[in-house]
């Protein structure tokens, strides 16, 4: 009987107690749940850009690649540019060649007829008693002369005692040298050398010492 009547006086005290323990988990719970949805809205503020903030990014990615897009354009124009001032140089360049050796097949071939005159000259000059012809021909020689002259055609300089060049001049044989100073040097001049403009049409035959 006393056993009933302490379990009676217990009872109810454990019952309070497990509802307040239940209360208190259930408090506890809630709590946690708040905590973790206000630090997840906390965090998701942190992260998230606003539509003005995404506007200036954008704006300042839209203003870069203007930038980049125009320094292409850019070294574009200037790399076409600098092509072009190339190609006017040359063609400038081509047509005065051109003009200068338009002329050239007809230069070509009066060329015999001047080494003609020159022995013509030669020949008379041995003759003490052809001065009248000689000077008739030397006035037709010069005639011709300075018209092709003024054509652009120029007699290229080689004298006896010049050091040949290969590049300048065409070596027609070697002899023995007379003297060691003109080893490799130009001992006579067989055919003068031309050239129109710039332009080599006729390189000087030569012989050279050996």
């Amino acid at each position: 009987m006393a056993l009933f009547i302490v379990m009676a006086v217990l009872l109810p005290s454990q019952l309070q107690y497990f509802k307040l323990s239940t209360t208190m988990s259930k408090k506890t719970k809630r709590e946690a749940d708040i905590e973790e949805e206000v630090n997840t809205t906390s965090n998701q503020s942190d992260t998230t850009t606003t539509p003005e903030e995404a506007e200036v990014v954008e704006q300042l990615s839209v203003e870069d690649q203007l930038t980049v897009d125009l320094q292409q354009e850019k070294d574009k124009f200037l790399r076409l540019f600098a092509e072009f001032e190339n190609y006017k140089k040359r063609t400038s360049r081509e047509r005065v060649e051109l003009f200068q050796t338009a002329s050239k097949d007809v230069m070509v071939s009066m060329l015999p007829i001047l080494d003609d005159f020159e022995r013509a000259l030669l020949h008379i000059d041995e003759d003490k008693e052809a001065e009248e012809l000689r000077k008739g021909v030397l006035l037709i020689y010069n005639k011709l002369l300075n018209a092709l002259q003024q054509k652009g055609l120029a007699t290229i300089e080689v004298r006896a005692g010049d050091t040949f060049n290969a590049d300048h001049h065409e070596a027609i044989t070697q002899i023995p040298a007379p003297t060691a100073d003109l080893k490799g040097k130009i001992i006579d001049v067989i055919e003068k050398g031309y050239k129109l403009g710039e332009t080599v049409i006729r390189f000087p035959k030569v012989i050279i010492g050996q």
